[in-house]
């Protein structure tokens, strides 16, 4: 392959990378915007999400590209594993909302930070003594259809990722900026007491934030095994920590700055990759976000604001 073949080729990389970095990142930026908290359980709550999905998978037969009990048609199993990935994974942030974090929400410091490194360790634990520490082998049902662009060559799952994940995201800017709720979000953001006083529901719109953050984080679990073809309780250190450098630089707090944070992540990850080597991805990746944290800590699209009283 020429230079520019293989400069082709993990620029799709990259992209897959980036979609699945998005989704989790916008967790991260939904829940930080509203609360200003950085919330580790949502590293786990991506790996169970894989979980989750392959265990949907699995429940409908799947065996390959072969629906074998049900006969239903391969676009309706999907869009199921979706969707029940997603409120699945939507409905686990919620209760650690309620259960774990709603209690210390007028405690000043770290308390709430730190309940949520607790949580993440709980998730993890429970997942490695219930499914063991080997990684599972994920039902992959996609096509195996490839295009040849030039010398680089493009899989037919790897589009409908990103159809998928672009969908996702598109709708997810959709609802933050049309939707009342949507509103109310945004407002809760700017100041939380004022839009409790102009009637906002702020538990609700925090419910909500959680609530959708982890659907998003659920779909990137499925995204995940879909790629890859396996999963394991370790997945989610690794890709919550480069999900949450996506958020940083970004502008954590900022929908948009997520989605281009976690583009921009992937296509590092993957031309680091290939011209530099693998064991120094991770390098670069968290040089970039110790740098954006000291000369830019707003992030790429984020702005500095007052701390909230």
């Amino acid at each position: 392959m020429t230079t520019f073949d293989l400069l082709l080729q993990q620029t799709i990389n990259g992209l897959s990378l980036g979609a699945m970095y998005s989704l989790l990142a916008l967790g991260f930026t939904l829940v930080y915007g509203i609360l200003e908290l950085i919330n580790f359980a949502h590293f786990n709550v991506f790996m169970v999400g894989s979980f989750i999905a392959m265990g949907v998978l699995q429940l409908f037969g799947l065996n390959g590209q072969e629906v074998i009990l049900t006969g239903l048609p391969l676009a309706m199993v999907l869009i199921a594993a979706f969707a029940v990935t997603m409120v699945a994974s939507g409905a686990l942030g919620v209760a650690i909302e309620v259960l774990s974090l709603r209690p210390l929400r007028n405690v000043k410091g770290p308390a709430a930070m730190i309940t949520t490194i607790g949580v993440s360790y709980i998730l993890f634990n429970v997942v490695l003594l219930s499914q063991g520490a080997d990684a599972k082998n994920f039902p992959n049902p996609l096509p195996t259809k490839r295009f040849q662009i030039g010398g680089a060559t493009l899989d037919l799952r790897v589009i409908l990722i990103w159809i998928v994940a672009l969908a996702l995201m598109a709708g997810l800017y959709v609802f933050v900026q049309r939707s009342k709720m949507g509103k109310a979000m945004r407002a809760t953001a700017q100041d939380p007491e004022a839009a409790r006083m102009m009637g906002v529901e702020v538990d609700r719109v925090i419910v909500t934030a959680f609530f959708l953050g982890s659907a998003l984080a659920g779909a990137g679990g499925l995204i995940f095994g879909l790629y890859y073809n396996f999963t394991s309780f370790i997945i989610g250190f690794t890709a919550g920590l480069r999900a949450f450098t996506a958020a940083v630089l970004g502008g954590i707090g900022n929908v948009p700055g997520a989605m281009v944070g976690g583009v921009l992540i992937g296509l590092i990850e993957a031309m680091a990759g290939q011209f530099i080597a693998t064991a120094w991805a991770d390098v670069i990746i968290f040089s970039i976000l110790v740098l954006v944290l000291v000369f830019k800590p707003a992030g790429l699209f984020g702005r500095l604001a007052p701390q909230k009283s």
